[in-house]
Formats: structure tokens, C-alpha cells, sequence
């Protein structure tokens, strides 16, 4: 991954995870596989699960813990409503910035 589109990626994760978490609750190695099936191939399981911490934090998803067959139990997060509130104003920013970078890559000369 260049470094370029890793940083823009800092920038996005948690609304891409939080995008993921909207779909159907997840506990941190599901997710790091979704985003690897989205072409996220070089995001590493300790980034997704910083983020996780950093959303529960902050209010956005509800955890529970789920027994595993192996080890301790898995902590499932899901979003709440102040995490959909948060998404959807994610959605908004992006779609914002995404028509105006198209709108600067149209009037190239």
C-alpha cells in the first residue's frame, strides 16, 4: 500500500468499519476479513481492533461477549444509535468531499 493511501485511509477507517458494523455485528477478526475481501488486503487485525476500542470509547457500538469454542469469549460489536448518527454523518462528509474532488479533477486541463 503506498503511503499516500494509507494515509487517506487513517483518515476513513472508522467510517469504513463502522459502515461494516451497520451491515450486522461483528467481532474484530470477522471484520478485518471483510475489509480483506474489499480489497483492504493490507490493514492489520491490531489497527481494526484499536479502532474497536477507540468506538466503544467513544459511544458508538455495543459489545457483547459471545463464548468462543477456543480461549476466552469474543467481544461482538454492533452499532448503536449514536454510532449509526455518527455514520451517517460520515456519509454525508464523504459525499461532500467526494463531489467536490471530482469537481477539481474535471477541470483539469
Amino acid at each position: 500500500m503506498s503511503k499516500q493511501m494509507t494515509e487517506m485511509l487513517k483518515g476513513t477507517l472508522e467510517g469504513i468499519v463502522l459502515a461494516i458494523l451497520s451491515v450486522q455485528p461483528a467481532y474484530g477478526y470477522e471484520i478485518t476479513a471483510r475489509l480483506r475481501e474489499q480489497g483492504f488486503s493490507d490493514i492489520a487485525e491490531g489497527t481494526v481492533y484499536a479502532l474497536l476500542v477507540r468506538n466503544e470509547q467513544k459511544g458508538f457500538v455495543a459489545v457483547e461477549k459471545v463464548p468462543s469454542e477456543k480461549g476466552p469469549p469474543r467481544k461482538v460489536y454492533s452499532l448503536n444509535a449514536q454510532g449509526h448518527e455518527y455514520l451517517a454523518e460520515f456519509w454525508r462528509t464523504w459525499s461532500f468531499l467526494a463531489e467536490r474532488l471530482e469537481q477539481l479533477r474535471e477541470r483539469k486541463a
